[in-house]
């Protein structure tokens, strides 16, 4: 079976502007962070689907969820070729960054601290997703 071709999305930080609010804007395209526990995803418990609200990429079904305690809403997974990840070394010790495969947005942080099956946890931001719940 070939491997899903994820079409690249590409803006001028311009046209990011105006597609995104400004705190969209600051996490997904300047790398920000938002305050732990202000998103509503946190309370998220609905069967569906974490999308990218830049570009609509599906990022974490919702039964990769878990909570964290951290504030920010975590996955122990992600969809396979749906993230890229790098090295973040902008604290005293190196972190793995993770950025939607698509349009190339910060979500977050991956932590070797998460439940079984992977050990993984995916620290997103918030307001970096939409969530898409399940058609009853």
């Amino acid at each position: 079976m070939a491997a899903e071709t994820i079409e690249p999305i590409v803006h001028s930080n311009e046209e990011w502007k105006k597609l995104l609010t400004p705190e969209q804007y600051d996490v997904l395209r300047a790398e920000g962070t938002e305050r732990p526990f202000t998103s509503t995803l946190n309370q998220e418990k609905r069967k569906g689907v974490f999308v990218c609200a830049a570009c609509a990429l599906p990022l974490f079904p919702s039964a990769f969820k878990f909570d964290s305690g951290t504030g920010w809403p975590s996955f122990y997974d992600v969809l396979p070729g749906h993230v890229e990840t790098m090295t973040d070394f902008k604290l005293l010790s190196p972190r793995t960054e993770y950025h939607c495969d698509r349009c190339k947005g910060h979500q977050g942080h991956v932590f070797q601290d998460g439940p079984a099956p992977t050990g993984l946890r995916y620290c997103n931001n918030g307001v970096t997703l939409r969530f898409i719940p399940d058609e009853a």
